[in-house]
């Protein structure tokens, strides 16, 4: 009887970064709403969230995106393309907003969990918006992290993707106006039985090589 660990590495060997998609498939509603829902719940520093996530469905919109994604095939052959769009800043508003989420989630008044909020922007007060960008687009990553081993789990594929113009990107999108710029982009769907990649040994470091315990 396997278990659930050997299940997540199961799931992890399975998973490879698809290069060409079945267009003729797309993701069940029920299992995007779980990827969709495991992202909502990725850890983040403080637990800000410091970015949104788009999920382009729309073929047209996709098309117009593809040529500043060096025309890679998956950005249309996949049924959908996430971006995630980290902030470029992050206002003492916005920590205000997350405050009062905190004290409306935990059935708490406000005032009980403010100093956590003037930490956060005691923290962040100096950053420049090249840092927040940064910050920001780092916990975006970790989101990233999480939809692919959901996807892995789900047995639906993924390809993160860094190959594209993110002025490009942000300029369609129009996510200047947002204050929000792209980080990483990543297409979802289903692997194309051509797809010859999917039975290549995956290739990694050994334990030896990658790990030391202190």
């Amino acid at each position: 009887m396997q278990t659930k660990t050997s299940n997540i590495i199961e799931a992890m060997e399975w998973r490879y970064a698809t290069k060409s998609y079945d267009t003729s498939k797309t993701i069940e509603d029920e299992k995007l709403d779980i990827l969709l829902e495991s992202v909502r719940l990725a850890p983040s520093s403080y637990g800000l969230q410091p970015y949104k996530i788009f999920v382009i469905k729309n073929s047209e919109l996709r098309n117009h995106l593809k040529p500043a994604a060096y025309n890679q095939s998956q950005i249309t052959e996949a049924s959908a393309l996430i971006v995630f769009a980290a902030k470029t800043n992050i206002s003492s508003e916005y920590v205000s907003d997350y405050i009062s989420n905190i004290a409306t989630t935990r059935g708490v008044e406000k005032s009980e969990v403010q100093g956590f909020g003037d930490y956060i922007n005691s923290t962040i007060s100096d950053f420049s918006d090249d840092q927040f960008t940064a910050w920001n687009s780092k916990q975006a990553y970790i989101a990233l992290g999480v939809l692919l081993q959901t996807a892995a789990e789900l047995r639906v594929d993924a390809t993160p993707m860094e190959g594209f113009s993110a002025e490009k990107f942000d300029e369609i999108l129009s996510l200047k106006e947002q204050g929000l710029t792209t980080a990483v982009i990543a297409a979802i769907g289903y692997r194309s039985n051509e797809d010859t990649m999917q039975f290549a040994d995956k290739v990694r470091l050994s334990k030896s090589d990658l790990f030391e315990i202190i």
